[in-house]
């Protein structure tokens, strides 16, 4: 088995950067009483300013007042866990989170759907930074060396047992993941790197430290596997962004609009799932939340249609007040079929499929603005056609015009020709608008293609009633 080890080493910071229109902007995460209020995490761009974890608030404000700050919340950590968990989930089916802020998925038996580990590993980190988070990524054949080799590196890979004793025989004890107190005993004893410990005979290694010692070298080496308990993901996508200030317009939304459908449309991947029905909820300072309703007439997960669908919906909502969060709802997620597609898109670039264009059309103009044309059990051209909310079109049987119109019009050209017919229909006795006809498919000297009628009995000229496309 092979194991990848995804190392996530600014969680908490990303967690609260992705949700931020600049993230360049210097950035600290604070933690501590009110009384004393102490840097937890410092972005990049707030280090260059001098700040660093561990300094107070009222030092760091000393130094600079150009930098924002955000809570450092546990509970937050916890659901990016849960959400990268479920990302992983789409490319594994054992998914850990043994280790905090970090990933283990099994890979050896994924290798078949997405290739060699360097094409499988580039797409891990694409996506990873697709969603805005640090990362770094080592493999081997146990889930406990892999964790100890990214601690150490970033793309390390040990694909077999002899690989991996060679890249762990000469680390740092203090870098195999043992506690301080062993550490320090073991380097008072002039052992300072992995291969020495194993030298030592188990029996004294035994006796003289304590048995996690020898359990977890037997860990790192594969001798003992590692128990873990795997991700199962949930059934319900429930995310909310709180935004740094009230937010009284539509466009102000739309990033954190953006990163929502984003997450979503990553959470359905992993799940093998589309959506159908989610919720927008817009909290307010008081009253009740702003809840918009996105329904799709089938189930979709790319994310820039979700994107642009519950934009389109947004858009006509009137905020009854300032927003102070977002959140995204979405609790039933049907099995998602995706359209098959040719192997040449023949389509122009600029042009959408008609699924997509559909989905647009509803959000911009309603659901009610959109009706597609569906065919009623009646023989009488102009009552076998009816409206129907956005429903592919139902053909009546036999050859019948893409376009009727509303009142048959005399055809008195004299080359006209007969293509087909004649096609008699007599129906409509129940409702009082009997009619007896015998249809032609008839040629103009242009070349139009049209559907023509003749009462029956009468000598009369034929009656346009449509023409074909």
């Amino acid at each position: 088995m092979l194991w990848a080890c995804i190392l996530l080493p600014q969680l908490a910071m990303d967690g609260v950067q992705r949700h931020r229109a600049s993230p360049d902007e210097p950035l600290v995460l604070l933690t501590g009483s009110p009384q004393r209020r102490v840097l937890q995490a410092v972005n990049p761009a707030a280090r260059a300013l001098g700040l660093k974890p561990g300094q107070s608030l009222t030092a760091a404000q000393a130094l600079t007042r150009g930098f924002a700050t955000a809570e450092y919340d546990l509970a937050a950590i916890e659901r990016w866990q849960q959400f990268l968990a479920a990302w992983a989930y789409g490319f594994s089916a054992q998914v850990s989170l043994h280790y905090p802020r970090c990933l283990l998925l099994e890979v050896q038996s994924s290798l078949g759907l997405f290739g060699p580990w360097p094409r499988f590993e580039a797409r891990l980190r694409a996506e990873l930074s697709a969603l805005a988070f640090q990362h770094r990524i080592a493999v081997a054949p146990n889930p406990a060396a892999a964790r100890v080799l990214v601690n150490i590196g970033d793309g390390l890979m040990a694909s077999d047992e002899r690989m991996l004793k060679q890249m762990l025989d000469p680390l740092p004890v203090d870098r195999l993941g043992l506690s301080a107190t062993l550490t320090t005993a073991f380097n008072r004893m002039g052992l300072r790197q992995l291969r020495q410990l194993l030298a030592l005979p188990r029996d004294s290694l035994a006796k003289r430290f304590p048995g996690e010692v020898l359990r977890h070298l037997d860990t790192l080496s594969g001798q003992r596997p590692l128990a873990l308990d795997f991700f199962v993901p949930a059934n319900v996508f429930d995310t909310r962004i709180e935004l740094n200030f009230e937010v009284e317009s539509h466009q102000a939304l739309l990033f954190p609009l953006r990163r929502l459908t984003a997450d979503l449309a990553a959470y359905l991947a992993c799940r093998d799932s589309g959506v159908q029905r989610f919720t927008l909820h817009l909290e307010h300072r008081a009253g009740a939340d702003t809840q918009i309703q996105v329904g799709l007439l089938s189930a979709e997960r790319d994310p820039g249609m979700l994107f642009e669908l519950t934009r389109g919906r947004l858009e006509h909502q009137q905020l009854p007040a300032p927003v102070l969060a977002v959140r995204l709802e979405a609790r039933e997620l049907p099995t998602f079929a995706p359209q098959h597609q040719q192997l040449f898109d023949e389509r122009p670039q600029q042009n959408q499929p008609w699924e997509q264009l559909r989905e647009r059309l509803r959000a911009r103009l309603g659901d009610e603005a959109l009706h597609g044309l569906g065919a009623r059990a009646d023989h009488r051209p102009e009552h076998a056609w009816l409206n129907e909310p956005a429903n592919p079109l139902l053909p009546p049987g036999g050859p019948r015009p893409g376009w009727l119109l509303s009142e048959p019009q005399p055809l008195r050209e004299a080359s006209l020709r007969i293509l087909s017919g004649p096609e008699r229909i007599e129906s409509g006795w129940w409702d009082g608008e009997d009619v007896r006809r015998d249809y032609y498919v008839v040629q103009t000297r242009a070349g139009q293609r049209g559907w023509a009628y003749r009462p029956v009995g009468s000598d009369g000229p034929l009656l346009l009633h449509g023409w074909f496309a």
